[in-house]
């Protein structure tokens, strides 16, 4: 099959021929048909993602979405014909979304959502994932809260705005001029964070008490904010890049808490790797009651222009999600 290869770190990736993969016990062949591209595909291009273990030669790619050929011993729930999408690999020792065909954990796939096409599924499966276990699994986000979602018009951000609006809370989301508009148009309340300072925006809407769940998808001194403008006692701060150092005197001063992300943890240990095929099934539940859709750049890529793919993530000129059409 064809299936692009990263042989060497900082190296371009290379198209190129490789034997097809079988399945084996508990795992489903997909069709690939689209493979959705996240700034993390182009660190561990990179070679500055240490987190994924990815070991070379790799094909990469995270989010998958496509037809299931075959199923492996020990598989139920999934038949040839079904059309699915995932978090399936690209770290590691599992083989990504950018080929032909890919070999699977059936536990991490779901079925598509039936109001979404292939290509907008391949978009979802690494944002959507990493803001549910942000927002519901760890925060428990519900009706009645404020919620505050950092970058809320990038990858994660988008959607954490949709889930937390979904589950009934009031939404507000920073972001910069280019950005309010987006913001604005997904259903949050827009907060400019080059023209704001925290306290001002936390004193503006939410009186000085701060949010009930701030959700941040930047890092660095962003965590710091929020930890500056979570609620006192009750407040949760949720984080997916919580990998720097960082004072906790402002958190601890609230007495409010915090939480990390690490979404790729089940594909690195095989442990809790249902849990994303639920969170999938969630997902594909909210898309199709319209209240999930994806951000989708327009232009459209494939095997043979993965590198403008990657170029278009990595200069922040992506307007929504990129994807590859692995199916040309």
């Amino acid at each position: 099959m064809r299936a692009v290869v990263l042989e060497q770190f900082g190296t371009p990736l290379v198209l190129a021929r490789v034997e097809d993969p079988v399945p084996g016990p508990g795992q489903v062949l997909v069709r690939v048909e689209a493979s959705g591209v996240n700034p993390l595909d182009t660190k561990i291009r990179a070679g500055r993602a240490a987190h994924a273990q990815s070991r070379l030669p790799a094909v990469l790619g995270l989010d998958l979405a496509g037809v299931v050929e075959e199923t492996g011993p020990d598989v139920t729930g999934f038949a040839p014909g079904d059309e699915v999408y995932g978090l399936t690999g690209g770290v590691g020792d599992l083989q990504g979304s950018l080929a032909e065909y890919a070999a699977v954990d059936a536990r991490l796939l779901a079925p598509r959502p039936a109001s979404m096409t292939l290509r907008e599924a391949a978009a979802l499966p690494l944002v959507v994932i990493t803001a549910w276990e942000g927002l519901v699994d760890r925060a428990g986000v519900h009706s009645g809260q404020k919620v505050l979602i950092h970058g809320g018009a990038g990858g994660i951000g988008h959607v954490a705005v949709q889930i937390a609006r979904a589950r009934g809370a009031e939404v507000f989301a920073t972001g910069s001029t280019a950005s309010l508009e987006t913001i604005r148009r997904l259903g949050a309340t827009a907060v400019d964070y080059t023209a704001t300072s925290v306290e001002d925006y936390v004193a503006e809407h939410t009186g000085g008490e701060g949010f009930d769940i701030v959700f941040d998808t930047v890092g660095g001194t962003t965590l710091d904010a929020s930890f500056a403008a979570v609620r006192t006692y009750t407040g949760h701060v949720v984080s997916a890049l919580g990998w720097g150092s960082h004072s906790l005197a402002p958190l601890s001063f609230r007495g409010a808490t915090y939480s990390g992300v690490f979404t790729l943890l089940p594909m690195l240990t095989g442990r809790g790797r249902e849990h994303h095929g639920d969170i999938l099934r969630e997902a594909a539940a909210l898309a199709d009651e319209g209240a999930l859709k994806p951000l989708l750049d327009p232009r459209h890529f494939t095997l043979s222009t993965v590198m403008d793919a990657h170029a278009a993530v990595e200069s922040g000129t992506a307007e929504g999600k990129v994807v590859v059409d692995v199916e040309e």
